[in-house]
């Protein structure tokens, strides 16, 4: 990692200008590399895309100086860049006839084809050159995947005001700067704020009010209408690595964010943070993470993977790079790990999303706590389907049995229903609803369920089908009425069907 200073924004628009005309962006990349060398980036394998920039084009040449992080020559870096600009504003680094990135620069397509660059460290951009090992206190990271899906979950409708805490490399920053009027940034690593200053810069984004601390302290009382956060949610024995170790014992560092969120959120907010839990003996992680929630808060708290403590212990020990140490380094490591999660009665950690919202109803005692277990493929971006979670919520709400049974709905887009059952039976053994668009659920459901979602076009209340669905069915239309507003609640809750509003 570098500890000089960082390179200079203000001539950052002219250094766009010249990636853009290279190509060198999210696009071009994948023409000139091919998908082959491009997906082995991700892998942090760069021999492929080695082999493909031989050429002596402006792209090539900058593939090389910033993603690869190889020296180029001279000649080559002032053909691709306005050269003398990038050595004065500390963007690169001229010795004799070689040239030399001080930082990674990354394309990133932003959600609406935008051209952005993720600035951070020699080596530290995930999947980039260096891959993620060995780390040193304080470095940036750049773009990788917990940053994209936090990216993708976000409800990305127009606010005044937001904040990206623990900004890192300012990749969620810039994205709030796409919707959002002011937007604030905060990190305890001061380079991390500089990073981001030269992301938005490079990105062509308007500049973000950075301020340094921990956790909330940088903003006081101030509130916002959209907060998020990849906060440093490994737990993990100690606070060797700025970037990924809170510094608090166990997951107290997610439950103090989430717990010290609802009083920075504005009435209709959202706070939207990626998080690891501890499953505890002798306790359902649903209620470990739902005592987390501030009172006037609605959450949907969404767990998307579970590992043993080894498991965990061994990939955060590959994070830094502890497995190429001395055997008896790594092993000591190691222990300190396992010492950790047997002292706190610790047997697995799950990972997965919180989202909170703000709202009336919570406040006035009825929040909405969902807490789910969804390890299952979804479809990003997310933010609309978090947003439509949560009106739903508030139908659900608003709406007793009866005024379910007057209501209008229709099926939702891309439901499909598959049977199930033995080849050559006369009738299915169960049917599925499934969804191929958003979180991608599928339900079983009965006869009943199957034909009342099939024939939601708007056009009827939900009693009169089911009391089509009696006549057919030689069923008793009063009883068929009484069972089936819990069967409704479930398909609307899971978004199969959709109140006409």
């Amino acid at each position: 990692m570098s500890t000089t200073s960082l390179p200079a924004s203000d001539r950052a628009p002219r250094l766009r200008e010249a990636l853009i005309a290279a190509a060198f962006t999210a696009d071009g990349l994948l023409e000139r590399l091919g998908a082959p060398a491009y997906a082995a980036l991700a892998r942090s394998e760069t021999v492929p895309a080695f082999r493909a920039t031989r050429g002596n084009s402006p792209l090539d040449t900058l593939v090389r100086l910033f993603l690869l992080q190889r020296p180029v020559p001279a000649a080559a870096a002032a053909a691709a860049l306005p050269l003398e600009e990038c050595v004065e504003d500390g963007w690169v680094v001229q010795e004799d006839d070689l040239v030399a990135a001080t930082v990674d620069v990354r394309p990133y397509g932003g959600p609406e084809g935008q051209d952005w660059f993720i600035v951070s460290d020699l080596g530290c951009a995930v999947g980039g050159a260096g891959g993620v090992g060995s780390h040193e206190e304080g470095v940036v990271l750049g773009v990788g995947g917990a940053s994209t899906t936090l990216a993708g979950i976000t409800v990305r409708k127009p606010v005044a005001s937001a904040l990206d805490l623990g900004t890192g490399s300012g990749i969620q920053a810039l994205h709030a700067a796409q919707h959002a009027t002011r937007v604030t940034a905060t990190d305890v690593n001061p380079r991390a704020l500089e990073f981001t200053r030269l992301t938005l810069a490079l990105s062509g984004a308007a500049p973000a009010d950075l301020r340094t601390g921990s956790l909330f302290e940088p903003v006081g009382t101030e509130t916002y209408d959209l907060i998020v956060s990849n906060p440093p949610f490994v737990i993990s024995p100690g606070a060797r690595l700025t970037y990924r170790d809170g510094g608090m014992g166990g997951d107290d560092l997610c439950r103090t964010l989430v717990q010290q969120a609802g009083d920075r959120l504005n009435e209709g907010g959202y706070a939207q943070f990626l998080a690891n839990w501890q499953h505890v003996e002798g306790e359902e992680w649903q209620d470990r993470v739902r005592s987390w929630v501030p009172d006037g808060c609605d959450a949907w708290i969404v767990q998307r993977e579970v590992q043993d403590i080894t498991q965990y212990a061994e990939l955060w020990l590959r994070d830094s790079g502890d497995h190429r140490a001395d055997p008896a380094v790594y092993t000591e490591r190691y222990e300190a790990w396992l010492d950790e999660f047997e002292a706190r009665s610790t047997k697995a950690v799950g990972f997965g999303w919180i989202t909170l919202r703000k709202s009336a109803a919570a406040a006035a005692g009825t929040p909405s706590l969902v807490a789910e277990e969804w390890p299952h493929a979804v479809e990003q971006p997310l933010g609309s389907a978090v947003e439509a979670h949560f009106a739903r919520q508030d139908y659900l709400r608003e709406h007793d049995d009866a005024a379910l049974l007057a209501a209008h709905f229709t099926l939702a887009e891309e439901v499909v229903q598959e049977q199930v059952g033995l080849p050559g039976a006369e009738d299915p053994e169960h049917v599925v609803l499934r969804q191929h668009r958003g979180m991608r659920r599928a339900t079983k459901v009965d006869a009943v369920g199957a034909g009342f979602a099939g024939v939601c076009d708007g056009s009827l209340p939900a009693g009169r089908i089911l009391d089509a669905i009696a006549q057919l069915m030689a069923e008793d239309p009063v009883l068929l009425r009484d069972r089936t507003p819990q069967a409704i609640r479930l398909l609307v809750e899971e978004g199969f069907i959709d109140p006409v509003r």
